[in-house]
């Protein structure tokens, strides 16, 4: 009994942790670290990963069960049965509370290994949409919008453009090419969405601007929109399409 306990407890710590660090390098040489994390955090990622098989490695070199092994004299005296039986009661509980924490963890990494990377979807995107302002782009890229080269711009700074400038003629005619997926519209035909990632998945944003222009691709298909910013009769801006190429998804599917 006590040797499977100190089985599970190395388990639920070297073990899941070099798991989880080899799952890490592995998305990293494979390129597909991105869909879970920000590019320029792979260099952390990976370093934090290596330490912790290294520190997996080493953990090997302890004897079974000495993680148990605090260096407390746990004999008894005559007078502390209630005590005891107070921590035997926690005991029971801490045990109960390790198995299902263990349970889920374990679970979570078997489906790290099981399922293959996935970008996020459409619908997430969508469910996130509170129909507020960007909060990663802000007066800067409005100002760059107006006086400089947006040939490098994504939805991400368009759509802080399209939703805080505050002279919407002043990008009437600019040419654009940008690369989303179709949402539904509110002020236009459809909408073009990407998700834009400051840290990594947990934190992604939708960032939409409206494209005006037929026909009118299925929500969830990727497309790249050619055309040229408008400002619409109740001044807001929206893309005027040229063309609407449905592509399959990019091998980086969001902005950052």
């Amino acid at each position: 009994m006590r040797k499977a306990e100190w089985i599970g407890t190395r388990w639920l710590g070297v073990g899941l942790a070099a798991v989880l660090a080899v799952v890490t390098i592995g998305l990293a040489v494979t390129g597909r670290l991105g869909l879970y994390i920000n590019p320029d955090s792979t260099w952390f990622a990976v370093s934090m990963a290596v330490v912790a098989l290294v520190g997996a490695v080493a953990s090997f070199a302890l004897p079974l069960g000495a993680e148990a092994d605090h260096g407390h004299d746990h004999g008894s005296s005559e007078g502390d049965d209630e005590p005891h039986a107070h921590a035997h009661g926690r005991h029971a509980v801490g045990v109960a509370a390790t198995v299902v924490g263990g349970v889920a963890a374990s679970g979570i990494v078997v489906l790290t290994l099981v399922l293959p990377p996935a970008s996020l979807s459409a619908e997430l995107a969508m469910s996130r949409d509170v129909d507020a302002p960007p909060l990663f782009a802000g007066a800067d890229a409005v100002t760059l919008a107006a006086t400089g080269d947006t040939s490098e711009f994504g939805v991400g700074e368009w759509s802080a453009v399209f939703a805080t400038a505050t002279d919407p003629d002043a990008f009437d005619g600019d040419p654009i090419e940008l690369t989303g997926f179709v949402t539904p519209g509110d002020g236009g035909d459809f909408d073009l969405t990407r998700l834009v990632i400051t840290h990594c998945v947990i934190d992604a944003q939708p960032a939409s601007i409206p494209v005006l222009g037929e026909p009118i691709p299925g929500t969830g298909q990727w497309v790249t929109v050619t055309g040229t910013v408008r400002a619409t009769s109740d001044g807001r801006l929206a893309i005027e399409a040229d063309s609407v190429e449905e592509i399959p998804e990019p091998r980086d599917p969001y902005e950052y």
